[in-house]
């Protein structure tokens, strides 16, 4: 079977989207002790500050919690550094939240290194109600750069794809999945969403007329414009770097061939990557846009090839298994995450390019479709557990990992967005 067929096929079954909750499991090697004081005030407001900061530090797996149950602090505290270091915390973080006059919510954190006794910083934020999340996630994402050097991406989106009877709708939500507002809804599949570099823009299939053809739609707006209605199947899109260029999977010339899009100018005709006679899909950019990896049949089985952005002879890859899928690149260029068939089990696995070492880092059977976080410390992909379709994240070690479970329905296809410019 074509693989764009399978991935298609594997898509349908999905069902009806739902509300998220967080479940985290798992424990990380190296894990950094932080106290998280409950913010003052926070309980008067409807979203608990601190519970969210929280949650996101947790499902990074570089962070495990302090007891601080019972702590009266906020940023303008002065804490007792012993006391907390008597309770092994390397850090200490406490806010507060009051209402303005103006109807907005005045939110306030203060950090400490604990062990040094040093002040780490404060931000404070004047947000409506409807933002008082991203401001949550705004102080985790300070958290997580001021103790370990790495940005944080809890303010980053994600997409994904759900279906409800025959309506199939696009999402877009927070990095923890809440928060999901709806980009499209359509009578027909839509697949393969992906983040514009500058996350204003999400490239996807959509087979509203009856054929796959490729829509570049804009998030804030709601506009979109068709970019990619050749003869036959137009499929897979990914972006480069800079964003003026979508390869994609076209099958104009018979078979489904990788050709670049040149999308600066309106009615380009498309530049074919490479000449064979296979299946060459699934194309995903290196972060300097010098390298193409995609999926190809050429050797037998699906593998996952390299190839110059320029043209060339492509490089296989993958050579464990005979069924590897979905390549995705980390932003670092250190690591690639793709999925293989083991034994009838679809599972995550994830290598390291250098020594071409790969390991599996799920124990599920129908993994699918993995993407880095923009700062290349997680994965997010869409699984099953106990029946059910579900999206997951995992640290890249799969010590530590998030459900994001639909209380009564199934998502698919997610894609995780850049840091927001």
């Amino acid at each position: 079977m074509k693989i764009f067929s399978v991935f298609l096929l594997l898509f349908l079954h999905a069902t009806a989207w739902a509300q998220f909750r967080v479940e985290v499991s798992g424990v990380g090697l190296t894990q950094i002790p932080v106290a998280l004081v409950a913010f003052r005030g926070e309980d008067t407001a409807v979203q608990k500050i601190s519970a969210v900061v929280q949650a996101d530090l947790e499902r990074s797996g570089q962070f495990r919690g302090v007891d601080a149950s019972g702590v009266s602090l906020d940023d303008a505290s002065r804490p007792d550094f012993s006391s907390w270091r008597q309770k092994n915390a390397d850090a200490l973080l406490a806010g507060s939240i009051s209402r303005l006059a103006d109807g907005r919510f005045d939110v306030r954190m203060h950090l400490w290194d604990v062990v040094r006794g040093q002040d780490l910083g404060s931000q404070s934020f004047g947000v409506v109600q409807a933002d008082l999340r991203l401001a949550a996630h705004q102080i985790a994402d300070y958290v997580y750069e001021k103790l370990t050097g790495d940005k944080g991406v809890f303010s980053t989106r994600i997409s994904y794809v759900t279906k409800k009877g025959s309506n199939f709708n696009l999402w877009v939500a927070d990095a923890d999945g809440e928060n999901p507002q709806t980009a499209l809804s359509s009578s027909e599949p839509i697949i393969s969403p992906a983040w514009s570099p500058n996350g204003k823009q999400l490239a996807y299939v959509s087979f509203e007329a009856r054929k796959p053809t490729i829509y570049v739609h804009d998030v804030a707006s709601g506009k979109r414009r068709l970019v990619a209605n050749f003869k036959g199947s137009n499929s897979a899109p990914a972006w480069s770097p800079d964003g003026r260029t979508l390869a994609l999977t076209l099958s104009r010339d018979g078979g489904s061939q990788l050709n670049l899009l040149d999308l600066s100018a309106a009615g380009s005709e498309p530049r074919r990557l490479a000449q064979s006679a296979s299946i060459d899909t699934e194309p995903a950019f290196t972060a300097d846009g010098k390298t193409i990896y995609f999926v190809s049949d050429r050797g037998g089985s699906p593998q996952i090839y390299r190839v110059s952005a320029s043209g060339g002879t492509p490089e296989r890859v993958t050579f464990g298994g005979n069924y590897n899928i979905s390549p995705a690149l980390s932003p670092d260029g250190r690591w690639l995450a793709y999925i293989s068939r083991v034994s009838g089990a679809f599972k995550l696995h994830v290598m390291e390019l250098a020594s071409g070492v790969a390991t599996a880092i799920t124990d599920t059977i129908a993994d699918e479709r993995p993407s880095f976080s923009p700062n290349g410390r997680m994965l997010i992909y869409a699984t099953q557990q106990q029946g059910k379709e579900a999206l997951m994240t995992s640290t890249l070690d799969g010590k530590i990992k998030a459900r994001l479970v639909g209380q009564t329905g199934d998502i698919r296809e997610p894609d995780w967005g850049p840091f927001q410019k």
